[in-house]
């Protein structure tokens, strides 16, 4: 195994630059161009309600994963954390990583299964919890979360 930093941190991953200004501006012009059309060529009261409001919700959507996505996800010893201290999860309660091909995971990503269920959470474009499962990825880095992955799994088979 490989040896941490100063911090006891052992694999970072952390979101891919351009990926994250693509998909911040992918859903900030969704938002901004629904909110348009229902301003410049209104429609009916009721459509009119549900496009301000779904654009509206895209803008939000785009403010909370720029946030989401300045943040960086770190391996120790004990834990998988984000660098606002967010425990994703404990090392002792993951049973498996499932990185596959047809896995149900985040884009250039993996899915930890946990022995138990943890509250749901989810930091746009970075990481999601829900129920037994962490997904990691995103608009992430692909080398990182493969590296972070691989000594995952190489943990969990020392133990």
């Amino acid at each position: 195994m490989f040896q941490s930093d100063e911090a006891g941190v052992y694999a970072v991953v952390q979101a891919s630059a351009l990926r994250r200004v693509f998909a911040f501006g992918v859903l900030f012009a969704l938002g901004a161009l629904v909110i348009y059309t229902a301003l410049v060529q209104p429609p009916a009261a009721i459509w009119m309600v549900f496009m301000i409001g779904f654009g509206t919700g895209a803008l939000w959507l785009a403010e909370k994963m720029r946030r989401a996505t300045l943040s960086v996800i770190e391996l120790t010893d004990t834990e998988i954390r984000d660098s606002n201290g967010n425990v994703l999860a404990r090392m002792d309660e993951i049973l498996a990583v499932d990185r596959g091909a047809f896995a149900f995971k985040p884009s250039n990503g993996f899915t930890l299964k946990l022995k138990t269920k943890k509250p749901r959470a989810w930091a746009p474009g970075l990481w999601w919890r829900f129920g037994r499962r962490v997904g990691v990825g995103g608009v992430t880095s692909a080398g990182q979360a493969k590296f972070m992955a691989e000594q995952i799994a190489l943990r969990i088979a020392a133990s």
